[in-house]
């Protein structure tokens, strides 16, 4: 069996997908409500799948992607979505996704989805890589930060009040370890090596 974790805060939608994978090779061995808590399910479950909801309380899914990715681990995950903004959709396309699947139509795709992903293909709607594609085209907003995903402007924002760690994840709503992924994978989109560099770049970013 081939082990899958489903990360959704809404219970109808984890026990749906449940009885979609029943009597399947894909076996569901964890179910978590937040990025977070999926986080920590993954070191502890090791699944081979990840199955994430696109909007959960706190760390969000787009989040634990990039999370996850920034920690080195290339495990495949899928997107699980109701609706996916224009931000959102590119900054998964980043992080690397493997698959996403509309909710409306996952109980007939979904096992097609997840033998896809695991069998190291991509499993992407020809519509959201043609939606990816139209906004890549598009001239970014330029600015020191323009590298930089919204959650991690944000960030920069606070570390340039001189907020630590521990107050920047209070204020987010996330743990201090995530914010200290964050930071290092903002360190090296930008190419600098210190909260004292970023500072700078935030601070001539809102002056721009």
């Amino acid at each position: 069996m081939i082990p899958v974790l489903i990360a959704d805060d809404h219970g109808f939608i984890r026990a749906g997908v449940e009885a979609v994978l029943r009597g399947t090779r894909f076996a569901i061995v964890a179910t978590t409500a937040s990025g977070e808590e999926t986080l920590d399910a993954i070191k502890t479950h090791d699944p081979a799948i990840v199955l994430l909801d696109i909007n959960m309380p706190g760390m969000n899914g787009v989040q634990a992607l990039e999370a996850l990715r920034a920690r080195g681990d290339k495990r495949a995950v899928v997107l699980l979505t109701a609706e996916i903004t224009d931000r959102q959709l590119m900054a998964v396309m980043r992080a690397g996704v493997d698959g996403i699947v509309s909710k409306d139509g996952a109980e007939d795709g979904l096992v097609d989805v997840l033998d896809k992903v695991h069998s190291g293909q991509k499993a992407i709607d020809p519509v959201f890589l043609q939606r990816a594609l139209d906004l890549s085209l598009k001239p970014d907003s330029q600015g020191p930060l323009a590298k930089l995903n919204p959650r991690e402007r944000k960030i920069a924002a606070l570390v340039a009040r001189g907020m630590r760690n521990r107050d920047i994840g209070a204020e987010l709503g996330i743990g201090e370890g995530t914010v200290k992924v964050y930071l290092h994978t903002m360190y090296q989109k930008l190419g600098i090596e210190n909260r004292t560099e970023l500072a700078l770049l935030a601070v001539n970013d809102q002056d721009g």
